[in-house]
């Protein structure tokens, strides 16, 4: 708390809810937005949406946690519209265990496909028949136990210790999927894990973490023309629920669950609506990655054009 507190002191005078707005991150939620709030509040002696991610009791949004994982999906969603694909049967491999694996989870089943794989540090659960996510929320979020306890109700997963990895490689990208969702960290999909899911059939990935595809795994996917979603388009979810809270709270209103899930997956089928025509635009049909960086640069210089930024 006394961290956040001198954090906030230093950083108040240079945020403001129309001028910067920080959100939490992996070690930064409820209790440290909490922290940084109230000192701002303190400081400031003012309510403003000056941070995201804050607790529904004072000024978040419903959605927020689930954002980024169920956009990543709604993401996915899109590029198999975009080849005549559902999302419905589908075997999706995930990594992670936190806010954007558990989340995408929890959509994939929704949506009728089927997760089998997750990890976190100590390890990799792989359950072929398909995860039981409700009783993975309640060991990730409720216990803050390690996956290996699903064990206990699941006899029939199982469960590969982290010092038992074949080279440090991850075994979620060894099974047979169609799917797959990188929700851990950065670089945890390099170019020999991009090949072995390749060769197992996978044919889209959406990226919910930042950056996990190394480049090499990139130019795989990409080389073998799958659908693959960048994570600066993929995970938008999360920064896009942000400013849903944002303007919740300049309305001083609160908006219900169902309505930020609506405009959420409108939001992340424009995104991908944009990727894709860019790409089309300068000659890489399919290529998310060109498409996405391109329309997030014109977006910027436009505007800096437009008010003499430049």
């Amino acid at each position: 708390m006394r961290f956040c507190q001198a954090f906030m002191t230093a950083l108040y005078r240079h945020i403001g809810a129309t001028m910067d707005v920080p959100a939490g991150d992996i070690g930064v939620g409820h209790r440290e937005i909490g922290y940084l709030y109230g000192q701002y509040r303190r400081l400031s002696g003012r309510f403003e949406g000056v941070l995201t991610g804050k607790s529904t009791d004072w000024g978040g949004s419903l959605g927020r946690k689930e954002a980024t994982g169920y956009g990543c999906v709604y993401f996915a969603e899109n590029m198999l519209a975009e080849k005549g694909e559902t999302l419905e049967g589908k075997r999706c491999l995930v990594s992670g265990a936190g806010n954007v694996a558990l989340y995408t989870m929890e959509k994939l089943v929704e949506l009728g496909a089927k997760p089998i794989t997750c990890s976190d540090s100590t390890g990799t659960l792989i359950h072929r028949s398909g995860l039981d996510v409700p009783l993975l929320k309640n060991i990730k979020e409720r216990n803050r136990d390690r996956l290996a306890s699903y064990l206990d109700d699941h006899r029939d997963a199982f469960f590969v210790r982290a010092e038992d990895y074949d080279d440090g490689r991850l075994p979620a990208w060894l099974e047979k999927a169609d799917l797959a969702f990188p929700c851990a960290t950065q670089n945890e999909l390099l170019g020999p894990d991009a090949e072995a899911l390749l060769a197992n059939g996978i044919r889209c990935v959406s990226e919910g973490a930042n950056m996990p595809c190394s480049r090499d795994a990139i130019s795989l996917f990409l080389r073998a023309g799958i659908s693959y979603g960048p994570g600066k388009a993929a995970n938008a979810g999360g920064v896009a629920v942000s400013q849903l809270e944002m303007q919740q709270n300049a309305a001083m209103a609160r908006w219900p669950a169902e309505q930020v899930d609506r405009t959420l997956r409108s939001i992340m089928s424009g995104i991908h609506r944009d990727a894709s025509e860019t790409a089309m635009e300068f000659g890489a049909p399919g290529n998310l990655v060109l498409g996405a960086n391109i329309a997030g640069f014109r977006r910027v210089a436009d505007a800096m054009i437009d008010q003499g930024v430049f």
